[in-house]
């Protein structure tokens, strides 16, 4: 049997690429999995007991999991996140309420997007570029994204917000690629009857994103490129 294993962030840096994986007999665990790797690529091995590990495309808790002939394992870094776009979910306008875009952002169509004549609320939320973190000077940003995934997760974390507080709607566009020093990275967009829940679901919401969406940055120094590692990512809570 056949397993694909995909990388990112810094993971990808060590190793180069993705990896495929084959066993005899037609499954194995992923705690099997997880050994063979760390047996296979020294490299490899001290960065494994931080990421969070997704079988096609869901997050695996449970290391007894039985993989089959064709799966693919995301091997998944703490997370810092949000070529071509993924945009399923669009309005009758053409926009979507999720999305993975290598293009700029438009708060003004997220604000159309979600707005209604119930709604008192709109609440837009930008995370942009800013240039320094930490001290030291940042010149430019890079997103990177398990887009399929991501796509998934966004959807997820709306779903989430809006079982837990009285929303109207929500929508949310993440930027990969190169972001210049202002550029918005993250925009999410929540209607709702009144303030109060509307402010409430944004924070809830990008919090989320920050937890659970594979997107990761690598920033640029004068002394040269760094990924920029956060919070191990986590299922949608």
């Amino acid at each position: 049997m056949r397993v694909r294993v995909k990388l990112f962030a810094g993971l990808k840096d060590v190793i180069g690429g993705d990896l495929e994986e084959r066993f005899e007999g037609p499954t194995v665990t992923v705690q099997q999995l997880h050994e063979r790797l760390e047996r296979a690529y020294p490299l490899l091995a001290p960065r494994l007991a931080g990421v969070a590990i997704a079988v096609n495309q869901e997050f695996m808790l449970d290391g007894g999991h039985e993989l089959h002939d064709g799966d693919e394992v995301a091997l998944i870094p703490p997370i810092s996140g949000g070529s071509g776009d993924v945009e399923p979910g669009a309005d009758a306008a053409g926009t979507p309420h999720f999305l993975i875009t290598e293009r700029p952002l438009d708060p003004r169509a997220l604000r159309e997007l979600v707005r209604g004549n119930h709604s008192g609320a709109i609440v837009i939320f930008e995370g942009v570029v800013r240039d320094r973190h930490e001290g030291y000077e940042v010149q430019r940003i890079e997103y990177h994204a398990y887009e399929s995934m991501a796509l998934k997760q966004l959807q997820a974390v709306a779903e989430a917000v809006r079982a837990e507080l009285a929303v109207h709607d929500i929508a949310i566009h993440h930027r990969t690629g190169r972001l210049e020093i202002g550029e918005a990275s993250l925009v999410v967009a929540v209607s709702a009857e009144h303030r109060a829940e509307a402010f409430a679901a944004a924070l809830r919401a990008v919090d989320r994103v920050k937890e659970s969406v594979p997107v990761w940055k690598r920033e640029f120094t004068p002394d040269g490129p760094r990924w920029q590692e956060g919070s191990p990512a986590r299922p949608v809570r």
